[in-house]
């Protein structure tokens, strides 16, 4: 679901959410040697902290993750879309969903998670 334009959002107010910066050399490092537990939790971090930041909103992080399962990962598709939707506005690009679907399409999901990793690192310096 997408946020309405003419809606207060946390950062008009001021307000600037908290974003941890991540080493993602590591967190790749972590995703693999934990066997993808890790990458479960980078899943949903990047899904709420991306919410935080972009008019876009989606389910939350815990939620997202459950919705990925229960579909069988179908879901997955449409989250990827929109992550890359969340950091083009985050950003200011506006093909970034398109770009996030076809990496993840062709199995290579994990690129998703290192651009938007690198935006969110980029918005917290």
């Amino acid at each position: 679901m997408e946020n309405q334009d003419n809606m207060a959002t946390p950062q008009s107010a001021g307000y600037k959410p908290h974003v941890k910066h991540r080493n993602v050399v590591l967190s790749v490092i972590f995703s693999v040697i934990t066997f993808g537990i890790y990458g479960l939790y980078w899943f949903v971090c990047l899904t709420n902290e991306t919410n935080a930041l972009s008019k876009y909103k989606t389910a939350g992080g815990v939620k997202a993750l459950v919705f990925t399962v229960l579909t069988l990962g179908i879901y997955s598709f449409y989250w990827h879309y929109m992550l890359g939707k969340k950091t083009g506005d985050i950003e200011g690009d506006s093909s970034s969903g398109i770009l996030y679907l076809i990496l993840s399409l062709l199995a290579l999901g994990f690129i998703n998670y290192i651009l938007a990793q690198s935006v969110l690192n980029r918005t917290a310096a």
